[in-house]
C-alpha cells in the first residue's frame, strides 16, 4: 500500500476566527471545504507567538527554548535535525515553496544567513541556487510580506520570468519606489501577487512528482495577512469596514495585569525599561490607533485572507485534478494568532490571551480523518513533526518532544495531551515570559518578576479577569504554578536513549 502524501498550508498571523465556516462576516470558501471534508481543532496553539520560534519548532518538533532560535533575528542552526530530513532519507521528495523565516534578515560574521541582506537581493545568486535548506531538497523562497523591501530570492525571478519587470515598483525601500505611507490597496496586479507565484508553483511541483510517481512532504507558506495591511484590487474593496464587528477591549481590563500592558493603552509609553539589546520588541509600543482606521485594517485584514482562500483553492483543486486528494493529509493551520482589536492590542508580542497564541487548524485526509467533525483535543505545532512521520510510518527521533496526535485525529482517542505550554522571549533577562494552558485555566509567569496572569477559560473566556493576585485564588495559583513545572519537566528532550544501567 501507498504512504501518504503531506501537504502543510500554512497562513502567517491569522487569527483563530478567520475562516468562514465559523464567522459569517469573513468569506473563506476554500478553508471553508477543507472544514467540509475534515477535522477542524478548536484547541490550537503555536509554541511561540512570532515567526522564527514557530516555524522553527514545525520542522524540528522541539519548543524554541529547545531548538535554539528563540527569538526573531535568532537563526535556527543548520546542525539542528529537522523533519524534512527523515522524509528525504525515507524516499519522500521534499519542498518548501514562500516563506521560511528560519535565519534572520542581517548577518554576522559568525552567523551567516541566506535570508539576509545583500544575499537576499542577489537574483544571480537564486538563478542558481540548489543547496538542501533545513531538510527540504527544493525549495522557493520569499521574504517580504507585502510590500516590504525584503523582496528578492525566487519569488522577485519569478516577477521578472512573467514578465514584471518594473517590479520594484510596488515594494517600499532603497531598490522601491511604492510610498510606505500607503494602506489598504497594493497598487501590484493579481497576477503578480505573491499568493499566484506560491500556488502557480506548488502546483507544479505536484505535478511534477505525480508524474514520477513520487511521494512527497510539501509545506505551501503564503505569508498573509500578516501585516502590513495591503490587498491587490478588486479585494481591498471586497469588505465594509462599518458592516463589520469590529473587537475592541473594555474599560479598566488591564489594571491588574502586568505594567506592559497598561503601557500599550498610552498615547506616548516608554518602555525603555524593557530592552536590553537596543533591537525592536514586538508589541511593546502604544495600541492606540483611530475608530476609523481601525475599521479599515479590520476590512483590509480579512480581504488579505480572503484572497489568499482564493488561491489555496486552486491547489486543492490541483490536487483533485491529478488523483491524489484521497491519499494526501492535508493540514491547515497559522504560525500564529493576531490581535486586531481584541483587549485593545493591535498586530503581536508579549500578551499571551488565546486571540494571539490559538491559530486555526484544520486537517484533511478522507476515509481516516472524520469529516465535518470540530474537536476540542488540544494541539500544539510543535506535534506536526512527529505526527506526520507517524502516519508514513517513519521512526519518531528522539530528539523531538512534540507529542504524536495521529490517533486523535482519526479519532481513535480523544486526548493525546492535557496541557500546552507557549513562550515568548524577546530580551536575555527583561522579556522572558511562559504560559501554560490545562482543560480549563491559564497561567503566565515572567522571569523575575512576581506579577503574572491566571484565566479561568470556562468563567472568563474572554480572559477579562485575571486572578493572579486575587487572595481567594492564591490555592489555585499554587496548584497550576505545579502543573506548570511539571509540564516542563515533561519536555526535556530524551535526545539519547538509554542502553545500560551503568
Amino acid at each position: 500500500m501507498k504512504k501518504p502524501n503531506i501537504l502543510l498550508i500554512t497562513s502567517d498571523q491569522q487569527h483563530f476566527d478567520t475562516i468562514g465556516a465559523f464567522n459569517s462576516e469573513i468569506e473563506t470558501p476554500n478553508i471553508d471545504r477543507l472544514v467540509k471534508e475534515g477535522t477542524t481543532f478548536k484547541r490550537a496553539y503555536c509554541p511561540n507567538p512570532t515567526c522564527t520560534p514557530t516555524r522553527a519548532s514545525i520542522i524540528t518538533g522541539q519548543y524554541p527554548s529547545q531548538h535554539g532560535a528563540w527569538t526573531l533575528g535568532t537563526k535556527l542552526l543548520e546542525g539542528q535535525h529537522t523533519v524534512g530530513q527523515d522524509f528525504t532519507m525515507n524516499g519522500y521528495r521534499t519542498a518548501l515553496i514562500g516563506k521560511a523565516h528560519f535565519q534572520p534578515l542581517y548577518e554576522t560574521e559568525e552567523y551567516t544567513s541566506l535570508e539576509s541582506y545583500p544575499i537576499l537581493q542577489d537574483l544571480d545568486f537564486w538563478k542558481q541556487f540548489s543547496d538542501e535548506f533545513y531538510g527540504f531538497e527544493h525549495v522557493e523562497l520569499a521574504r517580504n510580506h507585502t510590500n516590504e523591501a525584503h523582496v528578492g530570492q525566487h519569488y522577485a525571478l519569478w516577477l521578472e520570468e512573467k514578465g514584471c519587470s518594473n517590479w520594484r515598483d510596488y515594494f517600499v525601500g532603497p531598490t522601491g519606489t511604492m510610498d510606505n505611507a500607503v494602506e489598504h490597496t497594493w497598487a501590484i496586479p493579481e497576477k503578480y501577487h505573491y499568493n499566484t507565484w506560491i500556488a502557480e508553483r506548488t502546483n507544479l511541483k505536484l505535478t511534477e512528482y505525480v508524474k514520477n510517481n513520487e511521494n512527497f512532504f510539501m509545506w505551501s507558506s503564503f505569508f498573509d495577512p500578516h501585516p502590513p495591511y495591503l490587498v491587490s484590487e478588486p479585494w481591498d474593496s471586497m469588505y465594509e469596514p462599518d458592516q463589520l464587528t469590529i473587537p475592541k477591549g473594555i474599560e479598566g481590563e488591564h489594571k491588574n495585569n502586568p505594567p506592559h500592558f497598561q503601557l500599550t493603552q498610552e498615547k506616548a509609553p516608554d518602555f525603555s525599561g524593557y530592552k536590553e539589546t537596543g533591537f525592536g520588541v514586538h508589541g511593546y509600543h502604544s495600541h492606540h490607533i483611530s475608530e476609523d482606521r481601525h475599521k479599515k485594517i479590520t476590512a483590509t485584514y480579512y480581504a488579505m485572507v480572503s484572497m489568499m482562500d482564493k488561491y489555496i483553492g486552486q491547489i486543492l483543486d490541483k490536487l483533485d485534478e491529478l488523483g491524489i486528494a484521497d491519499e494526501t493529509i492535508i493540514v491547515f493551520t497559522s504560525d500564529h494568532g493576531h490581535f486586531f482589536g481584541q483587549h485593545g492590542l493591535q498586530y503581536k508580542g508579549g500578551f499571551h490571551y488565546e486571540d494571539l497564541l490559538k491559530v486555526p487548524f484544520v486537517v484533511r485526509y478522507p476515509d481516516k480523518v472524520p469529516a465535518g467533525h470540530v474537536s476540542q483535543s488540544m494541539q500544539s505545532l510543535v506535534d506536526l513533526a512527529p505526527t506526520f512521520l507517524k502516519f508514513v510510518d517513519i521512526p519518531i527521533p528522539t530528539s523531538m518532544t512534540g507529542v504524536d496526535q495521529s490517533k486523535v485525529w482519526m479519532r481513535e482517542i480523544e486526548a493525546a495531551r492535557d496541557h500546552i505550554i507557549c513562550e515568548f522571549h524577546h530580551e536575555p533577562t527583561t522579556i522572558h515570559q511562559k504560559t501554560y494552558v490545562n482543560d480549563r485555566y491559564k497561567i503566565t509567569v515572567y522571569f523575575n518578576q512576581t506579577y503574572g496572569e491566571i484565566f479561568d477559560l470556562k468563567s472568563d473566556p474572554e480572559e477579562y479577569n485575571n486572578l493572579w493576585h486575587q487572595p481567594e485564588h492564591q490555592a489555585l495559583k499554587q496548584g497550576l504554578l505545579l502543573k506548570y513545572i511539571w509540564a516542563e519537566l515533561g519536555k526535556e528532550p530524551m535526545v539519547m536513549p538509554r542502553i545500560s544501567g551503568a
